[in-house]
């Protein structure tokens, strides 16, 4: 007596493999593509194609026949590196950067040093009303940032400010904070207000991500919470105080609102205070579209060098702690 073997799984009989055709392979391999078409058409269009543009126009620029009158009398010519050395000799410029570098010596480390410190109470044990603490401190980040700088610039006027009013009732001295050094304050104090919220979620967010074992580990050890936060917490969100570090190197290099905005409101602000604001006076003050390109691609260029470079040393050093085994 013969017995029929079983087929697949419980007695049903396995389906035979069809090849797919060319076709259906050929569709599936360019299936990614597809969906990428129009994420790409979206960067070309409004990053890519515009920075080259801006290259461009930084090689050009305009030359003028005779008294300049007539139709072909003004006509788009190379200019080559001439526009960047006129960027490069250009003391306005050179100072704007100065300023921001003061202003940007401020901003970080006393924005990313509140965004640590508050991420660090949010995640203690003991802290009560976290859900509430965490959306007041946030949300000076969701208000727009000229809204923010007329904000704190009526603030800062002495005939409006009720800060003032105070001050002079209780007879103490009023410092003019849109004036002089303290107008470095002033504008570190409305990027600071702004963006702690932001970087105090990123950073709280990592602090989260913790194995709750890793603290539990360290209480049976005897750590104290300030020895677990500066042993255990702070050095395993180094990679979120990084990103952050990199957001605001970028941010203060880009600096452009809250200058322009307290502008109307004082005398010390100049239309070439930081670099972007120098860009924007050349380009519709002015009208040298040519120069301000090329100023505009040197700003670029030089947020590209400074991040690039800091990334990298990040890394380099994330390595080095790590070791050749790959762990502490």
């Amino acid at each position: 007596m013969t017995s029929t073997p079983r087929s697949g799984t419980y007695g049903a009989e396995k389906a035979p493999y069809v090849r797919p055709s060319a076709r259906t392979a050929d569709r599936t391999r360019s299936a990614p593509y597809l969906f990428l078409v129009p994420a790409t058409l979206l960067f070309a269009l409004f990053f890519a194609l515009p920075i080259g543009y801006a290259v461009w126009l930084s090689f050009r620029k305009v030359h003028v026949s005779g008294l300049g009158l007539g139709s072909g009398a003004r006509s788009e010519v190379w200019a080559g590196f001439a526009n960047y050395t006129a960027a490069f000799t250009d003391s306005e410029l050179l100072d704007g950067a100065l300023r921001v570098l003061g202003y940007g010596c401020i901003v970080v480390p006393v924005m990313l040093g509140l965004a640590l410190l508050f991420a660090l109470m949010l995640d203690s044990e003991k802290v009560r009303l976290a859900p509430f603490t965490r959306l007041a401190i946030f949300l000076p980040y969701a208000i727009p940032g000229v809204v923010a700088a007329l904000l704190w610039g009526f603030l800062y006027l002495p005939d409006v400010s009720p800060f003032y009013y105070v001050l002079d009732r209780l007879g103490m001295p009023q410092p003019d904070l849109l004036d002089g050094g303290p107008l470095y304050l002033a504008l570190s104090n409305i990027a600071v207000w702004g963006g702690t919220g932001f970087n105090m979620i990123v950073i709280y967010t990592s602090l989260q991500a913790i194995p709750a074992e890793v603290y539990e580990a360290a209480k049976l050890d005897g750590a104290t919470p300030t020895q677990i936060a500066l042993r255990i917490k702070i050095p395993m969100v180094a990679p979120s105080l990084v990103l952050t570090f990199f957001f605001s190197i970028i941010a203060t290099l880009q600096v452009f609102n809250e200058p322009t905005t307290l502008k109307p409101l004082t005398n010390s602000v100049s239309t070439t205070w930081s670099p972007l604001m120098k860009v924007y006076r050349d380009a519709f003050g002015t009208g040298d579209i040519y120069q301000a390109a090329a100023e505009a691609v040197i700003i670029a260029f030089a947020t590209l060098v400074l991040s690039f470079g800091f990334l990298r040393a990040a890394n380099r050093r994330n390595k080095r702690d790590l070791g050749p085994g790959g762990a502490r």
